[in-house]
């Protein structure tokens, strides 16, 4: 899973990419506003959640907040200093999952993350996109994109796709890649 980290300390956003990494997911890691709109108009698909700083260099998170919410119901949880009521309030009624103060202890960070993520995870659509890097697999629709671009798929190359996607890291035989296929 990859998620957008905006923070302009870049201590702490070296500190919260390690320990993210060290959590199983991927950080792609921004320093302001700019180069955040940037790297979200290029390919928004591939992030699973983003967490915004509310002070940047450039403007602030609820504009990035915005953005994201327009363009796809992704999880947005804002890290920052400022913990006074009006800034938690209007943080979580323009549509952040979660608000979370500096200082934060980073087990607790990692916790609401994984929190957050499961919300996002609708039972009535489990197993429903498969993402692996740049490539999403729809598979309520049958339907391949690699940087939001459809991809044309014979029927066996989607299967094997399919098949891939669903064991991620794990080595397969051929003969356990027949038994799969015939599933």
């Amino acid at each position: 899973m990859k998620i957008l980290l905006v923070e302009d300390d870049k201590t702490i956003a070296s500190g919260l990419e390690y320990s993210l990494q060290q959590d199983g997911y991927r950080a792609v890691l921004c320093h302001d506003v700019a180069s955040a709109k940037k790297v979200l108009a290029e390919d928004i698909d591939q992030f699973t959640l983003c967490s915004f700083d509310l002070q940047l260099p450039d403007g602030n998170g609820y504009e990035l907040c915005k953005m994201v919410k327009e363009r796809r119901d992704i999880p947005v949880n804002f890290l920052t200093v400022i913990d006074d009521e009006v800034n938690v309030v209007m943080g979580l009624d323009m549509g952040a999952d979660d608000y979370i103060t500096k200082p934060f202890r980073v087990r607790e960070l990692l916790s609401r993350i994984k929190s957050v993520l499961r919300r996002y995870q609708k039972p009535s659509h489990a197993g429903a996109i498969i993402d692996i890097d740049n490539v999403r697999i729809h598979t309520l629709e049958g339907k391949v994109h690699k940087n939001g671009a459809e991809i044309p798929l014979t029927a066996l190359e989607y299967r094997l796709l399919l098949i891939f996607g669903n064991h991620i890291g794990q080595v397969l035989t051929m003969n356990r890649l027949f038994i799969l296929a015939r599933k």
